[in-house]
C-alpha cells in the first residue's frame, strides 16, 4: 500500500475512516532528520486516535537556513511512510498546516512539548493553527517525549550535500 497521498486524498480517506467512528490524529512538521525524540513524538501521538497521518513542509516553505532542507520533500515523505505507526503522509502545499486542518479536519493534532513550552524560535505558524483547530472542534495535544533538534544536529555534525 503506497502510504503517501496528496492533502485530497487524505481529506478523502480522512471522511471515509470518521464514517468507521474511527479517530484521527494529524500531526505536522518539517522531518528534515528523522531522530528518536521525531519517533516517540510519533509513537505518542499515535496513541491519541486509531489513524495516523503526518503532513511534511514543502521544500519551498521550509525555512530553517541555507541548504535546508537536507532532504527532499520526496525523501522526507518516504522515510515517515516506512514507519509502521504512521497510516498516511502528505506534503503540505502551504506555509502552514492551517489548510491541511482545514481539509483532513483531524480529532486532535498534536505537537511536541517545544509548542506548548514556547520560546523564540518557536514557528509562530502555531497561532493560526490553534485558532483553526478551535474554529473546527479539533483538540490540540502535546507529547512530553524526548525533543532534539533536526537543526542542530544538521549543523553541529553534517556539511550538507545535494543528495
Amino acid at each position: 500500500m503506497n502510504k503517501i497521498k496528496t492533502i485530497s486524498q487524505l481529506k478523502y480517506i480522512a471522511e471515509k475512516e470518521r464514517e468507521k467512528k474511527h479517530k484521527i490524529v494529524l500531526c505536522h512538521g518539517c522531518f528534515d532528520l528523522l531522530h528518536i525524540g521525531h519517533l516517540r513524538h510519533l509513537k505518542a501521538a499515535r496513541k491519541f486516535g486509531d489513524i495516523l497521518i503526518v503532513t511534511i513542509t514543502k521544500d519551498e516553505f521550509v525555512n530553517k537556513g541555507k541548504g535546508r532542507p537536507a532532504f527532499t520533500e520526496k525523501y522526507r515523505t518516504e522515510m515517515l511512510a516506512s514507519l509502521e505507526i504512521v497510516d498516511y503522509v502528505g506534503i503540505n502545499e502551504w506555509p502552514s498546516a492551517v489548510n491541511s486542518l482545514y481539509d483532513i479536519r483531524p480529532d486532535y493534532f498534536v505537537k511536541g512539548s517545544d509548542y506548548r513550552n514556547r520560546g523564540e524560535y518557536t514557528n509562530p505558524n502555531i497561532y493560526k493553527e490553534e485558532e483553526v483547530c478551535a474554529n473546527i472542534g479539533t483538540i490540540i495535544k502535546y507529547t512530553d517525549e524526548l525533543t532534539s533538534s533536526s537543526t542542530k544536529l544538521i549543523n553541529e555534525y553534517f556539511t550538507l550535500q545535494e543528495i
